[in-house]
């Protein structure tokens, strides 16, 4: 099966180099998507420019993938659930949830120079980054890519109710199960 996996915000695809040699060895196709902005240089992506790679992703997959969504690119695979409901086989969110129709991508913290720059840990302490040791940290810092505020301030469009019909599997490491 062929498994997309879409990181969060700062991220593009090298995030899941560990976790794909993983998938591999499972007998899966996993292919980490860079959107555009993540990396390429391209301060200007919008958030339908990351709509529109992660689709052509989805399409070009030979049979329905699989399409996991990291923290704020949850929405993204539940985006592709909502343009692509016929060809994805499952949707994974892996700590986040997604927006709903309306709502801004990520207008979380501030725009400077007409891009979101990583914030540091502060914002993320608790439960969702306990498990990440000062090495881990580090290491993501180093490689965060700021995200442009076209992505950021995009508007989440969803449409087609047939996203509802596609199976998700849920991962919230900050959540219990009954919160």
């Amino acid at each position: 099966m062929d498994i997309l996996l879409i990181g969060g915000l700062w991220l593009n695809g090298s995030v899941w180099d560990r976790v794909a040699s993983t998938l591999e060895s499972l007998g899966h196709r996993p292919v980490p998507l860079t959107l555009p902005g993540q990396g390429d240089g391209s301060a200007s992506a919008t958030l339908e420019d990351q709509v529109a790679a992660v689709l052509a992703a989805v399409d070009a997959a030979p049979e329905g993938p699989m399409v996991v969504g990291h923290s704020a690119a949850c929405t993204l695979a539940w985006l592709a659930a909502d343009r692509r409901p016929e060809r994805l086989a499952k949707v994974a969110l892996i700590g986040g949830f997604p927006f709903s129709d309306g709502h801004t991508y990520a207008d979380f913290f501030e725009v400077r120079d007409g891009v979101v720059p990583f914030p540091g840990w502060g914002p993320f302490e608790g439960p969702e980054i306990a498990d990440l040791d000062d090495e881990a940290r580090d290491e993501v810092a180093a490689a965060a890519i700021p995200v442009p505020a076209a992505v950021a301030k995009g508007v989440v469009r969803l449409a087609d109710e047939r996203r509802f019909d596609v199976p998700v599997v849920v991962v919230c490491p900050e959540f219990t199960p009954a919160q």
